[in-house]
């Protein structure tokens, strides 16, 4: 072959790559897309995805099949899309415990980088803690809480979900920025937890609304702060940690979501196509309601926003995680 029939040759794969791309948008998708939740099936990021890939799969005139694969923190499933061919037809959900938490918890042994092997398609939703505690403490505020743990060294105990849960680590924040002695008791998920925070066995946790609510409702614990930087639109009653005077906390580690990615390297069309289809299916009404009665806010986002979040929430988590001491065994 002859060098101007080799350059001849380059010319032709490059504008057949370049003009390959659009037309893959354009069919796109052909065939069925799994959509991977890191978790057991029947907890919030079940019971968020599946509406939202149904909604997805009536937009995209393809099924969207959700998968449960648990395990490890969630890195097994998350590994599974990272490893995924970058077609887009392997998505999955992130949180914040995935791709800002587990680097810093798993170090080495994660078996990816959630800042290099994902693409980030959109944020879907922003949640918040709700701090509770055992009513016949008689305790009524946050700086109660952290004046009975300083006068009672060894006495006050949080539980949460396990090691570097998001409920875990909102614990290790209020223990960081107040420098209050309190003991972390993990547990095989938030329900046995929250079951020992109203029998008296623990002093408090960090649980999501929509299963701490009930049980304050019902005046089985007693709710004295939410997490984020503001008040919750579903707890609008229970003040913020910065109105409880908890100064700093919001900067260690209040930052809690959910978004949808894919495996890096999905081409621009295909990853725009996936960011459109998934922020339509998100507005819809029928998410919107299903958001609502989770106790989430709606957050979209493009896919560069998203991947602005994940490395400011990673550098922050990080953090905290090293200043609690926070490991997975």
């Amino acid at each position: 072959m002859t060098p101007t029939i080799r350059i001849l040759a380059a010319v032709a794969c490059l504008w057949a790559a370049v003009f390959a791309a659009p037309a893959a948008a354009q069919g796109f998708p052909q065939k069925p897309i799994k959509w991977i939740v890191p978790f057991p099936p029947g907890g919030p990021t079940d019971s968020f995805s599946r509406p939202v890939a149904q909604k997805l799969s009536e937009i995209l005139g393809q099924p969207v099949v959700v998968e449960n694969i648990p395990g490890a923190g969630a890195s097994i499933g998350m590994d599974r899309i990272a490893k995924a061919p970058a077609d887009g037809y392997t998505i999955g959900l992130a949180t914040t415990g995935t791709h800002s938490i587990n680097p810093h918890l798993y170090g080495a042994r994660l078996p990816h980088d959630t800042s290099r092997d994902f693409t980030p398609l959109t944020l879907a939703v922003r949640y918040i803690n709700v701090l509770v505690v055992n009513p016949k403490l008689g305790i009524n505020t946050v700086g109660e809480l952290v004046a009975y743990a300083k006068a009672n060294p060894g006495k006050v105990t949080f539980g949460s979900a396990g090691n570097g849960s998001s409920n875990h680590l909102s614990g290790e924040a209020l223990k960081y920025v107040t420098g209050a002695p309190m003991q972390h008791i993990p547990y095989r998920g938030s329900a046995p937890a929250l079951a020992d925070v109203i029998g008296g066995n623990i002093t408090f946790m960090f649980d999501i609304p929509v299963t701490a609510m009930p049980s304050v409702r019902a005046g089985r614990v007693k709710a004295l702060a939410v997490s984020g930087d503001r008040r919750s639109p579903y707890v609008p009653d229970v003040v913020s940690m910065g109105e409880a005077g908890i100064k700093g906390f919001n900067d260690v580690g209040s930052d809690l979501w959910f978004g949808i990615v894919g495996p890096a390297g999905i081409p621009k069309p295909v990853m725009q196509r996936l960011n459109q289809a998934l922020i339509q299916a998100l507005r819809s009404i029928e998410v919107r309601e299903r958001v609502a009665l989770q106790g989430f806010e709606l957050w979209t986002s493009t896919p560069e926003e998203f991947a602005e979040v994940i490395r400011s929430d990673r550098d922050k988590w990080g953090k905290l995680v090293r200043a609690s001491g926070a490991r997975i065994d």
